[in-house]
């Protein structure tokens, strides 16, 4: 695998496919009807965060006394604005996200100490918390309450909105009813039904598309200059629209999982129980693979319910694979005893 382009939206210049939400938000900009709060919402991967940092650079260096002057939200990576965003200093900016447990955070401060921070590859590797707390949002709060550098706009990315629990989205919603002056607000979320209808009501809408199959493949020749066209033909099958699923899915073998998955289901009763036992052992043992294996068997139901003879059955197994999966992220079922159970009630079922 190789990478050609950073694809950490902090420091990514380069957004394809939603060219309609950003008319929409500098159509707004240029009329002088912008909200002060917008969510970008959508599914996982199609680009919401590197459209709010987008629109945050944007934001940050727009001159308000020549809107009109604008013909898009592109700024220079050569910019100041652009550098102090990807380094994580722009003091106009703030990203409020699930924190890193105690453990963690702690190797993120020594390293800080010890004069090497780290990468964005290393930490990805470490563990969040589950929520954004209130504690973060205060943070938001102590931000705000500063003089803006230079006088200009300033602000809030939260990646993503649905992670707040109860008392975090209500202090946010202190924030949304009475916004300082020159603040912006973005609020990205995967599931946007999960926010609280105060919060909704409060912000502007922005959708966010998925990709289409062109999009992906285009993005995947650039940030994956190593792989096949066959290669990308079937990541792009099984990405749903997604780049983020994509990469994520070159990273983990997940067309080989798909495939197999496959293989198996399209048996029905009569599944080889070696490459049933052998795949589901896989997968129980790595985390990654686990949580990618929930939206390929969703995807598989999704796909198969469209001309079946009995949709209603193999909608009880997308429920059941909902359940199982929560199940094991929640109460710690046994991740090979509930994949078991669910690809076999799926052959029984096709």
């Amino acid at each position: 695998m190789t990478k050609t382009q950073n694809t950490a939206p902090h420091g990514n210049n380069y957004l394809l496919g939603q060219e309609e939400a950003e008319s929409i938000f500098l159509h707004a900009y240029k009329t002088g009807n912008m909200h002060h709060a917008w969510i970008l919402s959508g599914p996982q991967g199609i680009g919401k965060a590197t459209l709010a940092y987008k629109i945050a650079r944007f934001m940050l260096s727009a001159d308000d006394k020549n809107r009109e002057q604008y013909s898009s939200l592109n700024i220079s990576d050569k910019t100041t604005v652009f550098q102090q965003i990807a380094n994580g200093s722009s003091p106009n900016l703030m990203v409020l996200e699930r924190d890193f447990t105690k453990t963690d955070r702690k190797k993120v401060i020594d390293a800080v100490k010890n004069g090497e921070p780290l990468d964005d590859d290393e930490k990805a590797k470490l563990k969040k918390s589950a929520f954004i707390v209130i504690d973060d949002v205060r943070k938001v709060n102590e931000f705000l309450s500063k003089t803006s550098y230079n006088d200009g706009w300033r602000a809030v990315i939260i990646d993503s909105a649905d992670d707040m629990n109860k008392n975090a989205a209500n202090a946010l919603l202190k924030i949304l009813e009475e916004p300082p002056a020159h603040t912006l607000l973005l609020l990205i979320s995967h599931n946007i039904g999960s926010l609280l209808p105060t919060i909704r009501s409060r912000c502007a809408k922005l959708p966010v598309k998925t990709l289409s199959d062109t999009n992906v493949a285009s993005l995947l020749r650039r940030y994956r200059s190593d792989l096949t066209e066959n290669e990308i033909e079937k990541l792009v099958e099984i990405s749903g629209g997604s780049i983020g699923n994509a990469i994520l899915y070159d990273d983990h073998d997940a067309v080989g999982i798909y495939e197999d998955m496959c293989n198996i289901l399209c048996a029905r009763r009569n599944y080889n129980l070696t490459d049933l036992l052998d795949l589901t052992t896989q997968i129980a043992a790595d985390a990654d693979k686990f949580e990618i294996f929930q939206g390929l068997i969703l995807k598989f139901l999704k796909d198969n319910m469209v001309n079946a003879q009995n949709p209603e059955k193999l909608y009880e197994c997308w429920q059941a694979a909902e359940r199982g999966f929560s199940d094991c992220f929640t109460v710690n079922m046994d991740k090979r005893f509930m994949l078991i159970n669910l690809l076999t009630k799926i052959c029984k079922v096709l």
